[in-house]
């Protein structure tokens, strides 16, 4: 069984979601705000959370960033009348894997949830196997979303990870924008630029221990990991 949380203050919109995405292989809990939806993540373990982003007594932006302290991995996807650029990067900033516009389809929602569920979580994914992906001293053990340089070991998001491996697959070789939304956001309108920058500069600072490695800007392009020999 799956377990979902959804904090939802909106009293409509959050019958309505439960109502439509409680299935036979999905359970959700509906907190009505931050703090109770806090307050469940603590007593429960979920497989995924889908977050209001205004709500009273503490947002979405906060919330996300409490549960991050608790878990790394799971998946965080947020629910949001907001969709200026400044808004998105903030909820990259805390470690969204997705962002959904208000007012959105539940059947697109659904759509979205699964391919998260499928990708990140292994019970889903029976036919996943071992992946570790090494460039220079760094290495990505992508079942375990964890980056290892030298002594250093870093847990990371879903994304995080998925941006790494598309680096570590084509050391020196460029990446275009295009690529990385379609084969990690699949939106190619859903992540603006500057976001995209905000997520890469993150991904720097990570390999920034090991000093053969460097993410290249190419103005207009994408990007490039630079692994020097």
């Amino acid at each position: 069984m799956i377990k979902i949380l959804l904090v939802e203050d909106d009293e409509s919109l959050g019958f309505m979601l439960q109502e439509n995405l409680n299935t036979d292989q999905w359970q959700v809990t509906w907190a009505k705000d931050g703090v109770r939806g806090l307050s469940s993540f603590r007593s429960d373990s979920f497989d995924i959370c889908l977050l209001d982003v205004m709500m009273p007594h503490r947002d979405g932006y906060e919330l996300a960033a409490e549960i991050r302290k608790y878990d790394q991995k799971v998946p965080l996807v947020f629910l949001t009348a907001k969709n200026q650029t400044q808004d998105r990067i903030k909820g990259f900033e805390v470690g969204a894997d997705d962002y959904v516009t208000k007012p959105f389809s539940v059947t697109e929602l659904k759509y979205r949830v699964e391919a998260i569920l499928k990708r990140c979580n292994p019970r889903l994914d029976q036919n996943k196997t071992v992946q570790t992906l090494s460039v220079g001293q760094a290495k990505l053990d992508l079942d375990n979303l964890l980056l290892h340089i030298q002594e250093q070991e870093r847990q990371l998001t879903y994304k995080e990870a998925r941006v790494l491996q598309l680096f570590f697959q084509s050391p020196n070789q460029i990446i275009t924008r295009q690529e990385f939304l379609e084969k990690i956001w699949q939106d190619d309108g859903f992540f603006v630029a500057r976001s995209m920058d905000v997520f890469i500069s993150r991904i720097r600072k990570y390999l920034k221990p090991d000093d053969s490695l460097q993410i290249q800007n190419i103005r207009g392009v994408g990007y490039r990991l630079i692994a020097k020999n």
